[in-house]
């Protein structure tokens, strides 16, 4: 069959505006971001317990958006910075995050440009000097100005969802003991004397213990998070069949979280949570609440 170079001409033509189209479309159901339609609630306005984690598999990589080149750095020891953050909501609810778990507005989570996935992050609202902790599982904002993007509930509990933006400042939290996982030390903010001291000045006399500002008695393993119903329903029974530990899939917005939980103590926890990490689920993390 014989095809004229005009015929040819004009199927590129289409193909280019089909392809045009797509990506002016994105992957997002929403063109614009917008606030959810109910608050937090309780449970989920509790801080991200902050511990030691393999980085994941996605998302460490130096990248490029936009035409920036952006670079990962390898730690997150001694980092601090402040900015201003803003927070993102429903267009990212149940989408992919950079390192492949799926976002969650309602947990404690965050993204960041260049640290390590995940970092724990303790961010402080500098004007009303709240605070929250979050793990920082993507990456952004891609806007010169802001250093930080908060989940719905860390921008809730920081009081800064009138504004949109907040000026804070952020701290790794990085000093974990090799045995258990768990801080080291009492974790506070250091008190700088100048801008290239690190966070090892921290003031024993105000600190507090882990358990009391971190810790839960009850915690919960998120292991993966999916909108098949059917899919939450058999990850659910085959890990509660093969770990011997409740199980439950609760659902937020079409977003089913598969986790294992309560659990009684926190070495049972590290326990399952490396196990799960070598078998085939690098991405689960401890999580507060159902």
């Amino acid at each position: 069959m014989n095809i004229s170079k005009q015929t040819i001409n004009y199927l590129g033509i289409i193909s280019l505006i089909l392809l045009l189209g797509a990506c002016s479309s994105g992957r997002y159901q929403q063109k614009h971001d917008s606030t959810p339609t109910r608050l937090p609630s309780e449970a989920e306005l509790k801080d991200a317990i902050a511990r030691a984690e393999p980085y994941s598999r996605g998302g460490n990589k130096n990248y490029q958006v936009f035409g920036k080149h952006y670079k990962v750095l390898n730690s997150a020891q001694g980092f601090e910075q402040s900015g201003i953050a803003s927070w993102y909501g429903n267009k990212f609810h149940g989408h992919l995050t950079s390192n492949g778990e799926i976002y969650d507005m309602y947990t404690m989570s965050a993204a960041h440009k260049n640290l390590p996935l995940p970092t724990y992050l303790k961010v402080t609202n500098t004007a009303n000097n709240k605070s929250v902790i979050v793990r920082v599982n993507d990456r952004g904002p891609f806007h010169h100005s802001r250093i930080i993007d908060l989940s719905y509930s860390a921008a809730y509990k920081l009081d800064m969802l009138k504004t949109g933006t907040a000026h804070v400042k952020i701290t790794a939290i990085t000093d974990f003991d090799t045995q258990t996982a768990q801080i080291k030390a009492p974790f506070k903010e250091p008190t700088l004397s100048s801008n290239t001291e690190k966070i090892n000045d921290i003031a024993q006399k105000e600190a507090q213990p882990l358990a009391r500002s971190l810790g839960i008695a009850t915690p919960y393993i998120q292991v993966l998070a999916t909108r098949n119903k059917a899919l939450a329903i058999e990850k659910a029974k085959l890990l509660k069949d093969k770990y011997k530990q409740q199980t439950s899939y609760p659902e937020h917005q079409g977003v089913y979280r598969i986790q294992i939980g309560p659990l009684e103590d926190i070495a049972t926890l590290n326990a399952l949570l490396l196990t799960l990490k070598s078998n085939g689920y690098p991405n689960a993390y401890p999580r507060s609440s159902q």
